[in-house]
């Protein structure tokens, strides 16, 4: 299979428009979207603005509707763009008070200007969007700021920004409207003492205090930005593990690890009461399968129990379109809803909820609405954790591989071993990979280190071709480079590393 055919996709709303002076007038959010388009998406995050772009490049009139007003969806404007500059950031300061010395370099004092680092944080989000609307213009992709919601399967009515209103009109529609936070029952967001993954990134003051609750991607992110700047961080986890979908071996050592830093976990624990009466929150905590009650005292609570799709509002029931008891939309292989003419990507659709996954959705649906072949293989959609270490993996767990009775091989390679990890003073971690025993294929590659975001796509790009670990053992690396820890793996997978 090409690897043109796995593109990159993004969505929260496009609609194919245009590329006339209405280009120019609906670009600045006062459309009249009165011309049919080709194409429209509604929603402008990393799913729809991606498939927006793709549709006008394949020649299809297009027109993006987004309700934020900026382009960039959850990922570039709450989330993954705003945490990943605070955790460069708090990672620089920890570095600079703990580590820079073992390096000759010493300060009389480090101090945190938080104001400063909030305002490199959104200056980064707001050259990002500033930078989608250029590639729209760029494009000729037409562009809608305002809410749409569906009037027919071929219209889409928005409340633009302005206070007015256009009807935008599609030969196809394609939903892209993401995810938004998954409450708790009895949990209240306020943004400022129970906060969302939103207002944990745009915390006034460093709160001596912090209570995560729920142990994955997001929460165990925006826990250590906080730890790292000075707050005592405990987080509560309902299931037994962190990061259920990450390899076993790898948690442990990830869960360790961050418990090194100051990181307190309580697992199998749930939260049954909230009180803020008082100047912070009390948590009442109790044992997941019952018993005894235990209060937990805390500056701020951040919520952070997973996601849930934004599918509502929209009328999708106005237009029949199906979708499931937790409110995401079914479609076909071709992201084609039960509604001819509708389609849906990114989060709103059963698979991961990652940003990548929802470009690469978005690609693949405008190219069969192009009339060519898009494809989407879920099982090798890598996964980040963005903490320091950061744990990286793309296809199945070692659980997974036995769970499916499949014999296999395992070879791993610790960082403690590479020579450019140990000459950076950065050698935590290691790299495991599995393979079927009778003929080698990688089935899934599991990295913990510093870089391990950028090191799995060699693994990505090998389980995309049904690699063996021969195949990465035998492909030079350049010496000295972390990557190296790879081809070592590799090479224990199928016999034997040279450097253990």
């Amino acid at each position: 299979m090409a690897m043109a055919s796995l593109a990159r996709r993004k969505a929260y709303a496009v609609v194919s428009s245009s590329r006339s002076s209405l280009f120019l007038t609906t670009f600045r959010g006062f459309a009249s979207g009165s011309d049919e388009n080709d194409v429209v998406v509604i929603g402008g995050g990393p799913g729809g603005y991606v498939a927006a772009i793709k549709a006008s490049q394949l020649g299809l009139k297009t027109t993006c509707i987004e309700k934020r007003g900026a382009l960039g969806g959850t990922c570039l404007n709450v989330g993954c763009i705003p945490s990943k500059a605070l955790l460069h950031s708090s990672h620089m300061y920890h570095e600079a008070k703990h580590a820079f010395a073992n390096h000759g370099v010493k300060f009389s004092s480090v101090e945190i200007d938080l104001a400063a680092m909030m305002a490199q944080k959104d200056k980064a989000v707001s050259n990002l969007t500033k930078g989608i609307e250029g590639l729209f213009k760029k494009n000729k992709v037409s562009y809608v700021k305002g809410y749409g919601k569906f009037v027919s399967p071929s219209e889409v009515s928005v409340d633009t920004l302005d206070g007015g209103n256009t009807v935008v009109k599609g030969k196809h529609i394609i939903i892209a409207t993401g995810s938004d936070v998954k409450s708790l029952p009895g949990v209240t967001i306020d943004e400022k003492k129970i906060v969302s993954s939103t207002g944990a990134l745009s915390l006034t003051e460093i709160p001596k205090k912090l209570v995560v609750i729920g142990a994955g991607y997001i929460g165990l992110e925006m826990g250590s930005v906080w730890r790292r700047l000075g707050s005592e961080v405990t987080v509560v986890e309902f299931a037994s593990d962190i990061v259920p979908t990450m390899d076993a071996e790898v948690r442990k050592q990830f869960q360790r690890s961050l418990e090194k830093q100051g990181m307190k976990f309580q697992l199998n624990t749930k939260v049954v009461g909230v009180d803020t009466s008082g100047d912070g929150v009390k948590l009442t905590l109790e044992p997941a399968a019952g018993g005894d009650q235990t209060i937990l005292e805390t500056d701020v609570v951040l919520v952070s129990a997973g996601r849930t799709p934004f599918t509502s509002e929209l009328g999708l029931d106005k237009i029949g379109v199906e979708t499931d008891k937790i409110g995401r939309i079914l479609v076909n292989e071709r992201f084609a809803t039960n509604v001819s003419g509708v389609y849906a990507i990114g989060d709103v659709i059963p698979g991961p909820m990652l940003a990548h996954k929802a470009e690469e959705d978005g690609v693949a649906c405008v190219e069969y609405i192009a009339g060519k072949v898009g494809h989407v293989d879920y099982d090798k959609v890598p996964g980040v954790v963005y903490t320091t270490p950061e744990v990286a993996y793309v296809g199945k767990t070692e659980e997974q591989v036995k769970a499916l009775g499949i014999e296999y091989r395992v070879g791993k390679f610790p960082f403690m071993a590479n020579s450019r990890a140990k000459a950076i003073d950065n050698a935590e971690g290691l790299v495991k990979i599995l393979a079927e025993k009778e003929t080698d294929k990688i089935l899934g590659v599991h990295i913990m280190a510093s870089n391990a975001g950028e090191l799995i796509h060699e693994a990505a790009i090998a389980l995309q071709y049904d690699a063996s670990s021969e195949d990465i053992a035998r492909v030079c690396h350049a010496h000295p480079t972390m990557s190296e820890a790879v081809k070592e793996a590799a090479m224990a997978t199928y016999d034997k590393p040279i450097h253990i």
